[in-house]
């Protein structure tokens, strides 16, 4: 009989020490991730609380259908009118000019990249395009307006110095990047399997892209020409200074006016007093920019969901 009881195995998680400090540096990491997460949620609940906050201040001394109704925007002078509409006009004059401009090329671009180009000349191209984005918008904006116009003045008769026209174009090269790399991604993941099928029915390069890749990757693209169409209408240094700081209701893209992003700027140098009406004026619009872009993303996500379960 074997007397020599050996005592029972000690658990690998208490004993063995490597375990353990691996253990705790993943439980730390997930600290870290969720205190980062947090700060992103709390810096985004700040600003739409502060947001709020100013908004309503300024309806208690602005009634909301004023605000609607109004047929200019003249918060800055001694009779002052405040009618959103005038700048929510010309920003979204300038976008979609932009986005005429941005969208075709960059998902064009994009179908290049993915179906045509070699993958030598992709690993040059996407590089090429993407330093684009990295242009500072100030640069793009003295390029509309020391380049562009005055080129555009040559031929288009009646076209002012500052105008919607350039300031949309040079808007629309700025953006092109961001569809062009973000469509691409979405088109080059499509699975292979997809396009082989595609050709083992007989179908041309051309017809498996449009008919098969494109719907594939729809989600992705209608998420670039969101991104892209929220970047047209928050941008603010290229129609800053290249369509002006004047307030018209007009859709003539040859005269100054001034978008949102461009009055916020305005009244952002300093010279109104903190805490005026005029100064508030500053928060709604935030507020009208931050609906607007909140209203597009539920547009595309109700678009992707619908055109997946038609699909599915």
């Amino acid at each position: 009989m074997n007397t020599n009881l050996s005592p029972e195995r000690p658990d690998s998680e208490l004993w063995n020490p490597n375990r353990r400090l691996n253990k705790s540096v993943e439980l730390a990491v997930k600290a870290i991730f969720a205190l980062f997460a947090f700060v992103s949620v709390a810096t985004t609940i700040g600003i739409v609380f502060t947001l709020i906050f100013e908004t309503v201040d300024f309806f208690r001394e602005v009634p909301l259908w004023r605000f609607l109704t109004d047929g200019q925007w003249t918060p800055l002078f001694s009779n002052p009118q405040f009618g959103i509409f005038v700048l929510i006009s010309a920003t979204f004059m300038t976008s979609v000019i932009a986005l005429v401009l941005a969208l075709p090329v960059g998902l064009l671009a994009a179908i290049c990249l993915s179906e045509y180009a070699p993958s030598k000349a992709r690993r040059w191209l996407k590089p090429a395009l993407e330093i684009l984005a990295g242009v500072p918008s100030i640069v793009f904006g003295y390029f509309a307006l020391l380049l562009v116009t005055p080129f555009l003045r040559s031929f288009i008769p009646g076209l002012q110095g500052f105008n919607a026209l350039s300031a949309g174009l040079v808007l629309g090269v700025s953006i092109i990047p961001l569809v062009a790399s973000l469509s691409e991604d979405a088109i080059y993941s499509v699975p292979a399997n997809l396009r082989e099928g595609a050709y083992a029915l007989g179908c041309t390069k051309r017809e498996a892209v449009i008919g098969t890749v494109l719907p594939a990757a729809l989600s992705g693209i209608v998420a670039s020409f969101i991104l892209a169409t929220s970047r047209a209408v928050g941008e603010t240094m290229i129609v800053t200074l290249a369509a002006g700081q004047n307030p018209t209701l007009t859709l003539n893209p040859l005269v100054p006016i001034a978008t949102m992003t461009a009055y916020i700027v305005q009244v952002s140098l300093g010279d109104t007093p903190a805490g005026s009406l005029a100064y508030k004026t500053i928060f709604v619009v935030g507020m009208t920019l931050f609906l607007i872009t909140l209203v597009l993303n539920i547009l595309s996500f109700w678009f992707v969901s619908r055109y997946r379960e038609k699909y599915e």
